[in-house]
């Protein structure tokens, strides 16, 4: 029987292919920041706003002021491939078996993620770019979620969902085993992750910086906005933006973590997004020479929280969340 459907609406299909769409897109911006940040580059319309190039600002302190600058730009690459990884999962899987919570966790995330933008309000500078991607990407991201709505499981009942929802907080509290331990450690990861967006997304948009940045870039506010008084707002527009990311990327490791069950694919998929969210994060630290203990402790600690939460849950059948995963979602 041939297939009577329009070229577009074939691709488009149930609507995944637009949430695959734009967790590439995502991924392929984050793969472009680290390398334009490589390759000592700012992008076109920051130097336009700067009236400044990186070799003039390198001139300043050693070139601290653009590394820093591009340590958080690294950061935030890194963390857009992750929401990238997170994106592809949820359509490859629990969307393509219409899980609701899939449906629910994407559009949270959508709020967080497009809306953590707005940001710039708090320090006045509006990327041209960022905001067109965005504007770009908003009827994709939102042609699928209403798309895939369609196809998503009958919703249960207010009373069935609390009482699961309590039954997996109880096993949480109870449940004694390697797998579970490992699947606490992640969720506490996920948590640290929001909490650790949300506070950079405010910091960005208020303070932009905490001591131990100025005193790596061995410079204060006031003599930052004596170089050049543009400095702070692009520099608050890249910390709100990653911490936006950030907070994005708890609420699904969050979502994915408690609601799936023995699910190897998840497996990999969280480590490849650990992969690149960690190693950017706290890998460019030392690359610049940013290595105060004290900046890098809340990073290390949730990397490790992480990744033996993912070691642990791999064990003993290496399969991820495995059957005690049943157990807790009972």
């Amino acid at each position: 029987m041939s297939d009577t459907r329009g070229f577009l609406e074939a691709l488009i299909d149930d609507g995944r292919p637009l949430i695959t769409l734009t967790g590439l897109c995502l991924g392929l911006s984050g793969v472009f920041a680290i390398a334009q940040s490589a390759t000592g580059h700012f992008l076109p319309h920051d130097v336009a706003y700067l009236r400044m190039s990186p070799q003039d600002l390198c001139n300043i302190n050693e070139c601290r002021i653009v590394h820093f600058m591009f340590h958080d730009r690294v950061s935030f690459g890194g963390a857009l491939v992750a929401l990238s990884v997170f994106y592809l999962w949820l359509a490859a899987f629990p969307l393509k078996s219409g899980e609701r919570w899939a449906w629910w966790t994407l559009f949270a995330s959508g709020i967080t993620g497009f809306g953590s933008f707005l940001s710039y309000l708090g320090y006045g500078y509006l990327d041209s770019w960022h905001a067109v991607a965005t504007l770009g990407l908003m009827p994709c991201f939102i042609g699928g979620l209403y798309l895939t709505y369609f196809r998503i499981r009958e919703k249960q009942s207010t009373d069935v969902y609390i009482q699961k929802t309590s039954q997996r907080f109880w096993n949480l509290l109870t449940v004694r085993s390697r797998d579970h331990s490992g699947r606490i450690l992640l969720l506490t990861s996920a948590g640290g992750l929001i909490g650790a967006g949300i506070t950079i997304l405010t910091i960005g948009m208020t303070e932009v910086f905490v001591p131990t940045d100025l005193t790596f870039m061995g410079i204060t506010r006031a003599e930052l906005d004596a170089i050049n008084p543009r400095l702070i707002p692009l520099i608050a527009h890249d910390r709100a933006g990653f911490g936006g990311a950030l907070a994005t990327i708890g609420l699904l490791l969050f979502a994915c973590v408690w609601h799936e069950t023995e699910s190897r694919p998840l497996w990999q998929a969280l480590l490849i997004a650990g992969i690149f969210g960690w190693s950017s994060s706290i890998g460019i630290h030392p690359l610049i020479g940013y290595t105060d203990p004290i900046h890098l402790a809340p990073a290390v600690i949730g990397a490790v929280l992480y990744f033996t939460g993912l070691v642990l849950t791999s064990f003993p059948k290496k399969a991820g969340l495995s059957d005690v995963s049943k157990q807790f979602n009972s």
